[in-house]
């Protein structure tokens, strides 16, 4: 039997969860969209691009109005070819209607450049932005530069853009701004460096909750929950209050580094997980969906259908509604299990409460008919 899917969906939880820690700044720039004129226009410039002829020439746009959405889409379409794409753009530049270039095609554009590490060219780029008239660089024109920095492992030079930001900007950057810096190098792996620019420039900007919680979120990625302890010790120490995000993005990673064997370290972690649900109540924080399927994946892991079925209980008695996902990873260990019955049963309730089972919920069942050699078992369901 062909399964229809190898990826169980939870990842997409923990990929939430990732970013709600670094939610505060987030960078706007537009998605590709179905545009007609557009895939002509980058078909155009890719396959007649001569770099010993204008542009113009080659682009053949007499006749079509380029408005500032239709430049956008054809640069997204062109961003795997930087070289044309910058040609695009500095030809839109030299056209008389300055209007044609925003602040967005600029931002575009470094986004693009960034990604093949043309540095030098997105500092001219931003250099020329500020002596023009029309369109000043922005906290995001910077913060995209930033990204692409550390992306490319160039993480000094990423804060030194950062640091330089405010001689071209009428604004200076605040906790938002600082947030997106430290979340990207946890992200990227740089927790340490992060660690080390908070502590130098924390007086600065300032700090909250949001700005702890991405450094908390950086530690678990290193698999350092001792160090991500210590961080929400010290959020607390200086009056900032965690949040239901907070204590799951803990939770996340003292379970997604859980050792289930032996049985021993399986129990300590269990016991650790209860903690931070213990220390959420105790400061008023009832654990959430999230919270609840996070453990419920670890014992799901482990194949402890007691205590998954008992988890679920709880939080239903609770109000708490499970999603698809919560059912999934209860519905999986079952199945692995060999309790197929009540995994059965359990998909009625799914359905019963307005759920769809994805592919991944019948993946689990089609996983153990294929091990039970149950062809007729899979057809029926």
């Amino acid at each position: 039997l062909k399964q229809i899917s190898p990826t169980f969906p939870l990842h997409l939880l923990f990929r939430r969860l990732s970013t709600i820690a670094g939610a505060g700044f987030t960078l706007n720039l537009p998605k590709l969209e179905p545009s007609n004129d557009a895939e002509l226009i980058s078909q155009l410039l890719v396959t007649n691009h001569n770099p010993f002829h204008s542009m113009e020439s080659s682009l053949q746009l007499h006749g079509i109005s380029l408005s500032p959405h239709l430049i956008h889409q054809t640069l997204l379409r062109l961003r795997h070819n930087s070289k044309i794409a910058l040609a695009f753009f500095q030809h839109l530049r030299s056209l008389p209607s300055p209007s044609t270039t925003t602040l967005t095609s600029f931002n575009l554009i470094i986004d693009i450049l960034g990604k093949v590490r043309q540095f030098d060219v997105i500092r001219q780029i931003i250099v020329e932005m500020e002596q023009q008239e029309n369109v000043k660089p922005s906290p995001e024109t910077f913060l995209i530069l930033v990204k692409r920095l550390i992306a490319a492992g160039l993480t000094r030079q990423a804060v030194r853009a950062f640091d330089d930001a405010p001689c071209f900007l009428e604004n200076r950057l605040g906790v938002e701004e600082f947030g997106f810096l430290l979340d990207t190098l946890c992200k990227y792996g740089y927790t340490k460096m992060a660690v080390g620019v908070f502590n130098e420039r924390k007086s600065e900007f300032g700090c909250n909750e949001k700005t702890y919680t991405i450094l908390i979120a950086g530690w678990c990625k290193l698999r350092r929950i001792d160090m991500a302890e210590r961080f929400l010790a010290e959020m607390i120490e200086t009056g900032i209050e965690p949040n239901v995000v907070t204590y799951n993005v803990l939770l996340n990673g003292i379970c997604r580094t859980a050792s289930l064997h032996p049985e021993e370290r399986f129990e300590r972690n269990v016991r650790n997980a209860e903690k931070v649900f213990d220390e959420m109540r105790q400061r008023g924080i009832e654990p959430d969906v999230t919270s609840f399927s996070i453990v419920l994946h670890m014992y799901s892991r482990a194949h402890k259908s007691e205590l998954t079925l008992d988890k679920l209980k709880l939080m239903k008695a609770k109000g708490i509604s499970p999603t698809i996902e919560t059912y999934t990873s209860v519905v999986k260990c079952l199945c692995s299990c060999g309790r197929l019955e009540e995994a059965e049963e359990l998909l009625e309730t799914m359905v019963g409460n307005g759920i769809s089972p994805s592919s991944a919920t019948y993946n689990c069942f089609f996983k153990e008919y294929k091990g039970r050699k149950d062809a007729s078992g899979a057809m029926k369901l």
